[in-house]
């Protein structure tokens, strides 16, 4: 038996339909992750499920009895209740049954469910004392995490659950649903935790749910593939249809002989025409350089940063040279924000210098959003209220054909910006910061909200950046695929310097003890004395020395599959064929994995 089910389920606000005549079902101990496109809906569907709006038609059922608990996309706004009560009202979650207890059944679920509390809080490394007003966005996002968790619900439903999550909250949220018995139906962008968690994509496109088995790389195969045929028989749609137009209106003489079951195909056509949902087209994302700056973009020279008398940042050195893309790595609340505004010179140290290049240019995006008013208009938060262009390579354009490359359409240009959805303003603060030319880029979460094709748009764009970028983050897959060398904060106010992304850093950081979110890390343990390097046999020797070969060899037999399956006509034409190549890349995947870590030991 299902835990949810939508039955023809229809949603329209305004003349815009989220749902049509949509059907879903999600049974216990299925991941089932959510995607699509900002303002597809995907939210409401979360609403729908439990009961905060009603269908227009069509029934949502859920299995009478189930526990839902839910965590919604937007932090919970700042309150004077402690940490311990908020996380302890997820107790109460709603039932769809009514249940009656007895006072000793009620007596030990109070116990069973203060120790879950307990160990909720634990786990999330809240402190139960503090009240939600003094806590960070990120902090209130994890204590209603935890009022969701609480209550070992049957159906959880996460939107965005890793937004304002640091790395190992992160980590931590994937072992806790890996876990998890029940049902999960989640919303989210990061591309790493869907690939560690999804067991089925579903994806909301234009009103219908489509069902995508196997993971999000096989999602990734088939959606292109699929893309490529709808292409392909609306192309030829539209050459029939206007063969058909052309037909129409030939003259006299074709009137007087037409088929009449010809003039009606052709309305018919016409109907279809009309009522065929387009894609939302894509972000269009292109960042004006400045002349190149000096060089030396920053250099920083045992600098210290002490909040009272608790360090934030100790003795800390390095040189950033025009060109370089650093990622910044580290727990929420670990001085990541304040290392960036050291670095700018919105902060000057307690102890050390800070030396700025010459002819800076920068471009700030904060994760707040606090560049947005909410009460002025999305045109006026571009242009500032002063008239209705911007200037792009040196150019005067229309703010209307700017923004519309920012998929927002001429008519929602005067809504205000507290009108828009998390994804929405994101790309309106993208918007503002590419507006100006600069060779500075600075980021600090940039990708929470954005959907995924407007994330990887992103990310190439930053990846071919000309200036230098700092980049605050914790999606992972983004750090590995844009930045040459990482800051990390590993406790204890020290912040260290690797070469590569977040994997990069992952294999050559030494065993410490895991990042701390608030308190400094405890220090290492004393690590064992290394054993002598033993030489490698003869039979190693060959297998190092064939390595690189039989990874190039994997790798270009993935490439051919990849250029196989993306043929439409492969899964149409023989399906055997395309599902069995579909299971030897997934295979591959792995082989060139473990391909990579058996070379890396080897060479250790």
């Amino acid at each position: 038996m299902p835990t949810v089910r939508l039955d023809k389920v229809s949603l329209s606000f305004g003349l815009k339909p989220l749902l049509d005549s949509a059907d879903l079902q999600i049974r216990r101990g299925e991941r089932v992750c959510l995607l699509g496109r900002n303002g597809e809906g995907k939210s409401s569907l979360l609403q729908l499920i439990t009961r905060q709006i009603a269908p227009d038609s069509g029934e949502v059922w859920v299995r009478p009895g189930a526990r839902v608990a839910s965590l919604a996309q937007e932090v919970s706004p700042a309150s004077e209740s402690l940490v311990r009560d908020v996380v302890r009202s997820g107790c109460a979650t709603d039932t769809f049954a009514a249940a009656a207890a007895t006072a000793d059944a009620a007596a030990h679920g109070d116990w069973e469910a203060e120790l879950e509390v307990d160990q909720v809080i634990s786990r999330l490394q809240l402190d139960p004392d503090a009240a939600m007003d003094t806590l960070s966005g990120g902090w209130r996002r994890r204590v209603m995490l935890g009022r969701a968790l609480v209550a070992a619900p049957d159906l959880l439903l996460l939107d965005e659950p890793t937004n304002h999550l640091d790395i190992d909250a992160i980590t931590w949220l994937e072992e806790m649903m890996l876990d998890f018995a029940g049902a999960l139906l989640f919303i989210s962008h990061d591309r790493s935790f869907v690939r560690r968690l999804a067991t089925r994509i579903v994806e909301l496109d234009r009103g219908q749910l489509r069902v995508w088995p196997g993971t999000y790389d096989d999602y990734l195969v088939q959606k292109r593939a699929a893309l490529e045929v709808e292409a392909k028989h609306a192309a030829l749609f539209d050459k029939k249809l206007a063969q058909e137009e052309v037909w129409i209106r030939q003259g006299v003489e074709a009137r007087r002989t037409r088929n009449e079951g010809r003039v009606r195909a052709l309305k018919q056509l016409r109907i279809q025409r009309s009522e065929r949902r387009e894609r939302i087209g894509q972000v269009e994302i292109r960042v004006q350089d400045a002349a190149p700056s000096g060089k030396l973009v920053f250099e920083a020279v045992n600098v210290t940063h002490t909040f009272g008398t608790t360090p934030v940042i100790a003795d800390f050195s390095a040189r950033i040279q025009r060109g370089d893309r650093i990622g910044i790595i580290g727990p929420n609340g670990c001085g990541k924000t304040t290392l960036i505004k050291l670095l700018v010179g919105e902060l000057t140290p307690t102890m050390g210098r800070i030396r700025g290049g010459t002819s800076l240019l920068p471009a700030y995006f904060d994760q707040q959003r606090e560049q947005l008013d909410p009460a002025a208009s999305i045109m006026d938060n571009v242009t500032g209220g002063s008239g209705d262009t911007v200037t792009i390579d040196g150019r005067p354009r229309h703010v209307s054909g700017y923004l519309r490359d920012f998929l927002f359409p001429p008519e929602r240009l005067q809504a205000p910006v507290s009108m828009l959805s998390g994804g929405e303003r994101n790309r309106l603060l993208l918007a503002r910061l590419f507006a100006r030319p600069s060779n500075l880029l600075v980021m600090d979460e940039p990708t929470n909200d954005l959907d995924v094709e407007t994330l990887e748009l992103l990310e190439e764009m930053v990846a071919n950046y000309a200036g230098t970028l700092l980049l605050v983050s914790h999606d992972r897959a983004f750090l590995d695929n844009v930045v040459t060398s990482t800051l990390v904060f590993e406790g204890g106010a020290q912040v260290n310097e690797y070469v590569g992304g977040y994997s990069d850093w992952l294999r050559q950081r030494k065993v410490t003890a895991p990042l701390a979110p608030r308190a400094p890390a405890a220090a290492p343990r004393a690590a064992p004395a290394a054993s002598k390097a033993r030489r490698l046999s003869y039979n190693e020797q060959r297998e190092l020395a064939a390595m690189p070969e039989k990874i190039q060899g994997l790798e270009a037999e993935q490439l051919e599959l990849q250029r196989a399956i993306s043929d439409p006509n492969l899964f149409k034409d023989d399906p055997p064929r395309g599902a069995a190549a579909l299971q030897r890349l997934q295979a591959l995947a792995a082989e060139i994995e473990t391909a990579y870590s058996r070379w890396d030991e080897l060479e250790s």
